[in-house]
């Protein structure tokens, strides 16, 4: 979803390097997935892609366009991510990248009724 150019230069890799462009495209596809899970929102790249009936209508009401907040909110969870490669890093204490993620997220949130 997200292209791997913005990725690579949030990351600080330069586009030419290319072994780890499968590691980035695997924690764009779990970013956009932690999203979507977070939000209770199907996530789509653009207006266009949200799905229509045969009249136009919007079938998925709760879908959410990929935009700036979403995306900072994806690279900071890949960055994160291609950073920290294992769920504890020993001997340091670090500042929670999820609460920013959160902060950018939890406007979009849909809460079920």
């Amino acid at each position: 979803m997200l292209e791997l150019d913005i990725i690579k230069q949030h990351v600080r890799l330069e586009p030419d390097i290319v072994e780890d462009d499968t590691l980035l495209d695997t924690y764009s596809n779990a970013a956009r997935r932690l999203v979507e899970n977070k939000t209770g929102r199907t996530l789509y790249a653009t207006d266009t892609e949200i799905p229509k009936d045969s009249e136009g209508n919007i079938t998925d009401e709760h879908a959410l366009v990929l935009d700036d907040d979403i995306t900072t909110a994806m690279l900071l969870i890949i960055g994160h991510w291609y950073a920290n490669r294992e769920s504890v890093v020993i001997g340091t204490i670090t500042s929670e990248v999820p609460m920013a993620v959160h902060a950018l997220i939890s406007p979009y949130r849909h809460f079920h009724l």
